[in-house]
């Protein structure tokens, strides 16, 4: 055997132990037509591994912005909502690696996978969704880590006496005085004990006011807040603004939880 073909072998066994062969059809149906964009890579682009066909053409690989994800934003329970921007690395494999906007009906396109469901998952059962769906067919023992980049879909507002205001990404499992923290606590200087929380539901606005002073006490349980609200500390600009709106109460009608 001459080193020539010696060497051909040594190559087709090394792309194979990494991707498995994807059929004809599946590799003529694969198309570039979404938002996922691969990073660009020295030396070729990736394509299908798998038997040549006459009048076969490799379909197109999308580009992609980013290979490696970010550090995500949240925290590992985040569930991934609409319009939420995602990086997904699947290590070893850059051309299934990089980002991806959720849409509105909460799918992303992933390149040979299609339209995949993501919102309502957790960052972690995605990455172990789409373990499942490239190891089944196309790639061996694939790693995948799905981080977040931007949460557009599960956000809340925290304005008034604190420190750094702002919107800033929430979990399911966000608490009041969690939210507060994210902008980085009240400020000493200004900041009262009495925390407001904006709440819209439909067309229904309501409101209700709690006592960080109690919940630090133990004395009220430290309430959930829920995507898009608004949470504002009270200084002596607002106080009497604050004094007026109903403690808790007005948040018993919309079935809420504290």
């Amino acid at each position: 055997m001459s080193k020539a073909t010696t060497w051909a072998a040594i190559v087709a066994l090394a792309m194979g132990a990494t991707l498995w062969a994807v059929g004809p059809a599946q590799a003529d149906g694969f198309q570039s037509q979404s938002s996922f964009q691969p990073a660009p890579q020295s030396g070729g682009q990736f394509a299908p591994v798998g038997p040549a066909r006459t009048g076969a053409q490799t379909a197109a690989i999308p580009s992609f912005s980013s290979a490696v994800p970010s550090t995500s934003i949240v925290r590992p329970d985040y569930v991934i909502g609409p319009d939420d921007t995602i990086a997904i690395d699947v290590f070893g494999v850059p051309a299934l690696s990089g980002t991806v906007q959720v849409d509105s009906e909460g799918q992303v396109l992933l390149p040979l996978l299609g339209e995949v469901p993501a919102a309502g998952r957790s960052v972690g059962q995605l990455s172990r969704q789409l373990a499942t769906a490239y190891g089944s067919s196309y790639v061996r023992d694939p790693k995948v880590t799905v981080s977040v980049k931007e949460s557009a879909s599960q956000k809340v507002t925290v304005d008034g006496a604190v420190l750094q205001p702002g919107i800033y990404p929430i979990t399911t499992r966000t608490t009041l005085m969690q939210a507060i923290a994210l902008a980085k606590g009240p400020d000493p200087k200004l900041a009262s004990d009495k925390v407001a929380i904006f709440r819209t539901v439909g067309s229904q606005r309501s409101e209700a006011v709690f006592d960080l002073g109690d919940i630090r006490d133990g004395k009220s349980t430290d309430p959930q807040v829920q995507p898009n609200d608004v949470v504002v500390v009270d200084t002596s600009g607002v106080r009497r603004f604050l004094q007026d709106i109903s403690p808790v109460a007005p948040f018993a009608a919309l079935g809420a939880v504290f």
